[in-house]
């Protein structure tokens, strides 16, 4: 089987993460990938597959349409499997029709699109993989026949995200933190929806009772500046440190005390399942399909969405018992490793893609 993948992100955030692990997984199954990225993508190099590097233009690139028809005549895949939005949802499942080739969409995102725009985008698609109960639940309720979704859950490579005792002096000496620090985390784009701004208040509160508490946002985006500004005007430059885009977060990953995911809305949340891996217990908003990862006082602790109170007490609580935070995280590598992983999610769009050829043929 050839399967020809289109991932039109521009970092290696947590979608385009995925598209590399499946490729991945797939060759190891004797599938050849073919992919379609951005020029100079990091998945250009690390994706076990030949790759066609593009200038993808996004939502307005209607060119898109006919050069992965001509694509996919010339290659001859058995399946199109699109992996992003950006006018690679909305052009490819066109360009596949168009070619006469069945084709797959992932959807990891919950968004505000309008049902009709959305019946638009999916309709060329003979199945759509949701990342999470949520996502599909949201595909369905705006009109997405639930025949045509599936239910396939993001993974992380457990060997890649491991506990790591050596990492907490590598993220101190990384970020010159006091040796006796409490290190929390948070790890996405700086963006309204994953809810970094939740956070600072949060620090303030934690500086006047904890005052060891550190906080390191890692990530970019649109909101870095004004989240600079707040930081400046709480007087939290010593508790909280931009991090920027690591590509050693893997390293890093294991040396925080905690992992903060407060997002008002998520497919899934790949950073969560990461921390759950490396073996670094969760604190995350009980938001989108979060909850299919974690069960609140089980293998992490979820707290209710822009809840500055909650967000305090469950913080601080956690801070001041170590016994507990090694709990959780033992509790949520144990589920990464059974629920998770990069063979299981593999083996699901395997059978996927057999059914969508069976189908077609």
């Amino acid at each position: 089987m050839k399967i020809l993948h289109l991932e039109s992100g521009r970092h290696l955030y947590g979608g385009p993460r995925q598209v590399g692990y499946l490729i991945n997984g797939l060759a190891d199954h004797g599938i050849e990938n073919l992919l379609v990225c951005r020029e100079r993508h990091v998945l250009a190099e690390e994706a076990n597959a030949r790759v066609f590097e593009w200038r993808l233009g996004g939502d307005f690139d209607f060119s898109l349409r006919h050069r992965l028809a001509q694509l996919i005549r010339e290659q001859s895949p058995d399946v199109i499997h699109v992996h992003s939005r950006r006018g690679a949802d909305t052009f490819g499942g066109r360009g596949a029709r168009a070619a006469g080739v069945p084709a797959v969409l992932t959807r990891r995102v919950q968004s505000a699109e309008p049902g009709v725009w959305l019946r638009f985008k999916c309709r060329p698609y003979n199945a759509i993989a949701a990342i999470s109960v949520a996502v599909r639940d949201e595909l369905t309720r705006l009109g997405i026949a639930g025949g045509r979704v599936q239910l396939i859950s993001s993974a992380v490579d457990t060997e890649l995200f491991k506990p790591d005792s050596a990492a907490r002096a590598t993220l101190i000496d990384r970020f010159d933190l006091p040796s006796d620090a409490l290190i929390a985390g948070s790890a996405a784009q700086l963006i309204y929806r994953k809810g970094q701004d939740l956070l600072l208040p949060l620090a303030a509160r934690l500086k006047q009772t904890d005052p060891s508490f550190r906080l390191l946002l890692f990530g970019q985006g649109p909101m870095q500046t004004q989240l600079k500004r707040d930081v400046a005007r709480l007087g939290l430059d010593r508790h909280i440190v931009f991090g920027g885009f690591v590509p050693e977060w893997p390293r890093l990953l294991p040396g925080l005390d905690l992992l903060l995911h407060p997002a008002r809305r998520e497919g899934l949340g790949a950073v969560v399942l990461e921390a759950m891996s490396a073996g670094v217990p969760v604190i995350a908003s009980a938001a989108g399909g979060i909850v299919d990862a974690i069960e609140d006082g089980i293998d992490g602790r979820l707290v209710a969405p822009d809840s500055a109170d909650d967000w305090y007490s469950v913080v601080r609580a956690l801070l001041r018992d170590p016994d507990e935070r090694a709990r959780l995280g033992t509790a949520g590598r144990r589920k990464v490793e059974s629920r998770f992983t990069i063979e299981k999610m593999t083996e699901s769009y395997l059978n996927l893609y057999r059914e969508v050829v069976g189908s077609a043929s």
